[in-house]
C-alpha cells in the first residue's frame, strides 16, 4: 500500500463530495439570485446580500462560507464576500459562451434519479427522458443554448456547404429532438424568410416550445409538433439534431428516416457531446461530466425506447459515421468543434 496515493485519492474523493455539494448550492444561487446580485456589487456582507435578494440572512452566510471555501466567491475579510468579474459572466451571463449554469442544473437533476438510475443496472431496463425531474430538462436548454446562440449562426451554418444560401433565400428546416425550442426559435430569428419545424417526442416540451415562439412573435414561421424522429413528415432542405442523436433508442432508424424525408440537395447536421474516438483521450473533466451525463441520463434515454441502441454521449465520431452512412448517406464530415460540441454534416 503507497500510504501517499492513498491519502492523495481520499483528498480527492473529498474534492469530489465538495463538488456534489457544491452543484447544489450553484443552483441555490442562480435560483435566488444571490450570483446576478453580486455581479459588480463589489464587496458585500451576508446581511446586504440577504437584504437585496429577500432570502434570510442565516442561509445566505452559510451559502457564503460555502462558495468561499470552494473559491467561486472570495472572502474579502471582516465578513465581506464579492464575486469576482470572471466568475460572474460563467454563472450569470446566459448570452455568453463561457455560461456553465445550466450545466448545474442539468447535474442536479441528473441525481435525484441516482436510486431508480442503480436499479436500471440490475434490470438493464431504461429511464425515459422526459421521466427525470425538471430540472434536467429546464437544465439541458440552459446548458446548450449559449452556444448555439454563439456559433450557429456565425460558424455552424456557414461551415455547412450551400446551406447558409438557401436558409437566408427561404428554405424549410425540421429540428428534431427540439426540446422548449431553443434551437428552433434561434433557426427562425435568423433566417426570416425560411420555415422551421420542431419535432419533439415529449408532449410537456412542445408545449413549452409553443409558449416561447408565442412570445417571441414567431409563429408566422415557425411551429413545433409531438413526433418522434422516426415518424415525424414532410419534406426538408435541412433536418438539424442538436445533442440528441446519442439519446435515442434507434440512430440509425432515426437517420434512415431523415434519409427519407430531405430535399434532392439536402443536409442532415449534427451537432454533438464533443468526444474523441479512443475511450483514453476522453479521460478530461469535460469527459467526466459527459459521461456522468451519459450514464444517468443518455443510455437510460435510449435503453427506455424501441433497438436501445445506447450510443451514450462519448460516441466519438467514428461510431458517428457507422450510424450515419448505414442509413443511406455517403459522406459524413465534421465542419466545426467547440470544447463542448462536434458539428457534423451528412450528405446523401
Amino acid at each position: 500500500m503507497n500510504e501517499t496515493k492513498l491519502m492523495e485519492f481520499v483528498n480527492q474523493a473529498v474534492g469530489d463530495v465538495g463538488a456534489v455539494l457544491g452543484g447544489a448550492m450553484v443552483v441555490i444561487g442562480d435560483k435566488l439570485g444571490l450570483y446576478r446580485a453580486m455581479a459588480g456589487a463589489g464587496p458585500l456582507t451576508a446581511a446586504e446580500l440577504a437584504a437585496s435578494t429577500n432570502t434570510a440572512e442565516r442561509y445566505v452566510r452559510e451559502w457564503l462560507s460555502a462558495q468561499a471555501a470552494r473559491g467561486y466567491v472570495s472572502y474579502d475579510g471582516d465578513g465581506y464576500f464579492s464575486l469576482p468579474d470572471e466568475h460572474a459572466v460563467p454563472l450569470t451571463d446566459e448570452t455568453s459562451p463561457a455560461c456553465v449554469i445550466g450545466a448545474f442544473e442539468i447535474a442536479v437533476g441528473s441525481v435525484y434519479a441516482t436510486d431508480t438510475i442503480a436499479e436500471r443496472f440490475r434490470t438493464g431496463d431504461g429511464f425515459a427522458w422526459g421521466a427525470h425531474d425538471e430540472h434536467v430538462l429546464g437544465g439541458c436548454e440552459r446548458f446548450f443554448r449559449p452556444g448555439y446562440l454563439n456559433h450557429l449562426a456565425t460558424e455552424w451554418i456557414p461551415a455547412l456547404d450551400g446551406v447558409e444560401a438557401k436558409l437566408a433565400k427561404g428554405a424549410s428546416i425540421a429540428d428534431v429532438g427540439c426540446g422548449h425550442g431553443a434551437s428552433t426559435l434561434l433557426l427562425a430569428e435568423t433566417y426570416p424568410a425560411s420555415t422551421v419545424v420542431g419535432f419533439d417526442a415529449h408532449d410537456g416540451s412542445v408545449d413549452a416550445a409553443r409558449k416561447r415562439a408565442a412570445d417571441a412573435g414567431l409563429e408566422d414561421r415557425v411551429r413545433f409538433e409531438v413526433a418522434s424522429a422516426k415518424t415525424f413528415d414532410g419534406t426538408y432542405d435541412l433536418v438539424c439534431f442538436f445533442d440528441c442523436l446519442h439519446d435515442m433508442g434507434d440512430p440509425a432508424g432515426a437517420c434512415a428516416h431523415v434519409r427519407e424525408h430531405l430535399s434532392a440537395d439536402g443536409t442532415l447536421m449534427l451537432i454533438e457531446p464533443f468526444a474523441n474516438d479512443d475511450l483514453a483521450n476522453n479521460l478530461n473533466p469535460v469527459g467526466a461530466a459527459y459521461y456522468g451525463f451519459s450514464t444517468l441520463l443518455c443510455t437510460p434515454s435510449s435503453l427506455s425506447q424501441e433497438v436501445g441502441t445506447a450510443l451514450g454521449a462519448q460516441a466519438g465520431e467514428a461510431r458517428l459515421r457507422e450510424i450515419v452512412t448505414a442509413a443511406g448517406f455517403s459522406s459524413l464530415r465534421r465542419v466545426a468543434e467547440t470544447p463542448f460540441n462536434i458539428v457534423l454534416e451528412a450528405r446523401a
